[in-house]
């Protein structure tokens, strides 16, 4: 196991990992089809532990975490919290990537060419 893959996540997180990808939003299922099998010429891992976070999407090789948020992560304290994870992921050197579901669902090629784009 790369260790640096995971930035020291705790056991724990991995159990918890597999279940969320056993139970992944119709938009993460749906994202997952154009991530998956090196579709974008890379390896993302879905349901990713990262330090004490998991990251709904990861491609190791860019640093690259795609978050695909539901309606709930409008709501100030979701955003706030959202807001410092993403900076503390960052200080690791990590690029986030935020869509909403709608985005994934209804401008699909607007969000691929956007992760496209960190992909260079």
């Amino acid at each position: 196991m790369k260790k640096n893959m995971y930035y020291g996540a705790e056991p724990i997180l991995f159990e918890f990992a597999k279940r969320m990808r056993n139970n992944q939003t119709e938009a993460e299922r749906y994202l997952w089809r154009f991530l998956s099998d090196n579709c974008l010429g890379c390896r993302f891992k879905r349901q990713h532990p990262i330090k004490y976070f998991i990251a709904d999407f990861y491609c190791h090789e860019y640093k690259l975490i795609i978050e695909v948020d539901g309606k709930y992560h409008e709501t100030p304290e979701q955003y706030e919290y959202d807001s410092e994870r993403d900076w503390e992921l960052e200080l690791l050197g990590l690029t986030v990537l935020r869509f909403t579901n709608e985005e994934v669902l209804y401008d699909t090629n607007n969000v691929l060419q956007k992760i496209e784009s960190h992909l260079k």
